[in-house]
């Protein structure tokens, strides 16, 4: 096997790994406030908002140190020892305490910074300029199919349940928990790629230098923990990263929403009798369907004309737009915050369950023009500086996405779609920016430590 191959066969395995993993966590996600909502148990007090709060909260904080701890134990080992994490919340359903809700809480955002920090060095590390579009769109697209499986179960589970019983809550999360325990350990199976200096090292017949080399590689590991952390400072407020920051802090907004909010408004919408609470399955099965079709077709059509990645983001603004105002028409404005009766309010149009789908599948496709764009222009212009670059988007992302967690509690749809659209208009337009100046000047002229 080339080591062209082995690349793209690391690519794969990575999107099957994340998905397996984040079938069991978005699932989870999706349905957290609404298993919450039907627990029996006086005792526990959380909110599944509260949680996603602190989890985005912490993951933000500790984006600063995750290009240093990638840099100590490798890219494989971070992502296996994050996934264990992953699974041990996902475990915590089983059983629910307050104190151990929070706490996984906490301790899933450090690991969610390390995961992700990982993720995109290990995608930059198996592509170049040619192929980071292709290989983000077929990543984008694995890890999507999360959002199928576990939905789908959810759906006939629970049509037709008025509340989550306590035999169901602990049938799904122990499946949940296999799950991404399967996807942490396919995380061994990347294999690291053959590198130009790895390639000389085997023409060397000289060993006294392969020692020397070898000797100083690992005097240099302890330095290298430092580096990342300094350069993630500096490259934080370069222009073309401060620009980007609009762009990434949408995305956490939108991420909020699509994954927690919409489904549990969905879920609190009386109108839909006893399928309310199975459409909250639905109607993620058909936001991954959303973002699958979008990973395997921006992804792939990445820096494929002139106009470089413009068009796909500017699409993305528009699917979401759209999605907006028929969301806003058709969902009553008390659904992210009624109680756990729900709500028999009205919209302006009567709430319908296939409209409710068809905004479902927008986000997803939005979601995903979004993110294959940022993954791919964050590729080409950072290649040298994956970690760092990869561990700011996660930072940003992760802060709006904790504050947007954070005010679900209190403010009303209209007041969260607000939001979402100013966001949404000024990220684009900052987008716009950076595409054209790397287009302009080319990769090699906007990547950190020449500008």
């Amino acid at each position: 096997m080339t080591p062209e191959q082995k690349k793209f066969l690391n690519i794969f395995v990575l999107g099957f790994a994340f998905m397996f993993m984040f079938t069991a966590f978005q699932t989870c996600g999706n349905v957290a406030q609404t298993v919450i909502a039907s627990l029996n148990n006086t005792e526990f007090h959380g909110t599944g908002y509260t949680s996603m709060a602190i989890i985005y909260g912490v993951f933000s904080a500790s984006n600063l140190i995750a290009p240093s701890v990638v840099a100590l134990i490798g890219c494989q080992l971070s992502m296996f020892f994050s996934g264990i994490f992953y699974s041990a919340y996902i475990a915590m359903f089983i059983q629910p305490f307050t104190w151990s809700f929070y706490t996984l809480s906490v301790l899933i955002g450090i690991a969610a910074a390390v995961l992700w920090t990982a993720q995109g060095t290990c995608l930059t590390m198996n592509s170049d300029d040619k192929t980071i579009g292709r290989n983000s769109g077929i990543f984008w697209a694995l890890l999507q199919f999360s959002m199928l499986f576990g939905n789908l179960y959810i759906y006939f589970a629970w049509k037709g349940e008025a509340s989550i019983s306590e035999r169901d809550r602990r049938t799904v999360f122990i499946a949940l928990t296999v799950i991404s325990l399967v996807g942490t350990v396919l995380f061994f199976l990347i294999r690291t790629p053959t590198s130009n200096t790895s390639q000389l090292r085997e023409e060397d017949d000289d060993e006294s230098s392969e020692v020397l080399e070898e000797n100083a590689f690992q005097q240099s590991k302890a330095s290298r923990a430092v580096e990342a952390f300094t350069r993630s400072l500096k490259l934080s407020i370069t222009k073309e990263m401060l620009l980007l920051s609009v762009s990434m802090a949408y995305t956490g907004f939108e991420l909020t929403f699509y994954s927690g909010v919409f489904g549990t408004c969905i879920g609190a919408i009386n109108w839909f009798g006893a399928d309310a609470k199975s459409l909250i399955g639905l109607s993620g099965i058909f936001v991954g369907l959303g973002e699958v079709l979008g990973g395997a077709v921006f992804g792939l059509l990445s820096k494929n004309s002139r106009f470089g990645r413009n068009p796909v983001f500017l699409l993305g603004l528009v699917v979401h737009f759209l999605a907006f105002y028929l969301i806003f028409l058709s969902v009553p404005n008390d659904a992210p915050i009624a109680s756990r009766d729900g709500t028999y309010s009205r919209a302006f149009i009567d709430p319908s369950k296939v409209l409710a789908l068809f905004c479902s599948f927008l986000l997803g496709l939005g979601d995903s023009c979004f993110n294959t764009q940022l993954l791919s222009i964050l590729g080409t212009l950072y290649a040298e500086d994956s970690a760092p670059a990869f561990a700011i988007f996660k930072f940003v992302q992760s802060i709006s996405a904790a504050v947007a967690f954070f005010y679900s509690n209190y403010l009303l749809l209209q007041w969260q779609l607000l939001i979402m659209v100013g966001f949404g208009l000024f990220g684009t337009i900052s987008f716009f920016f950076v595409e054209w100046r790397a287009v302009s000047l080319g990769p090699q002229e906007t990547r950190y430590g020449s500008i």
